[in-house]
């Protein structure tokens, strides 16, 4: 009976000292990190090969490539999204007017709208800016390297 009353005595104390520790101890509190922001975001539709791509690429490096066949997820480097950033810079993007319609009408036009910091430009084959076509171009071989 000594025994089973030390023991019980010891559970008693043991369960009691486990639960001092957890009595008006706070936990501090979690920080979320911020949700990533979209970087460039990236549309093209139509074309003879009815194409219907999108690439959004958000400012941690991660994007997500979808095609009419695929959806995948990449991881852009620092490099890339600094190269990104320039062609931007190059394209004088914030001065672009935000709509170039094709100068002739065709249900075989590609249709382009890409938006970067929050500013929206829409073009269509034959009215693509020059200074907007490496941007294009950058964000193509994007999509296409994403495919393989």
């Amino acid at each position: 009976m000594r025994r089973w009353v030390a023991a019980c005595s010891i559970a008693i104390l043991i369960t009691a000292l486990a639960c001092t520790g957890c009595i008006g101890a706070k936990t501090p509190p979690v920080s979320k990190p911020p949700a990533p922001a979209v970087f460039v975001d990236y549309y093209r539709t139509g074309g003879i090969a009815g194409l219907d791509d999108r690439l959004v690429i958000f400012d941690n490096g991660a994007a997500v490539v979808s095609t009419k066949t695929t959806n995948r997820e990449i991881v852009l480097n620092a490099t890339d999204i600094a190269r990104i950033s320039d062609l931007f810079t190059q394209a004088q993007f914030p001065i672009l007017s935000e709509n170039y319609p094709a100068r002739r009408s065709g249900a075989d036009l590609t249709r382009y709208s890409i938006t970067y910091h929050q500013k929206t430009v829409t073009t269509e084959d034959s009215a693509i800016p020059p200074l907007l076509q490496p941007v294009i171009d950058e964000m193509n071989r994007i999509v296409k390297n994403a495919g393989k």
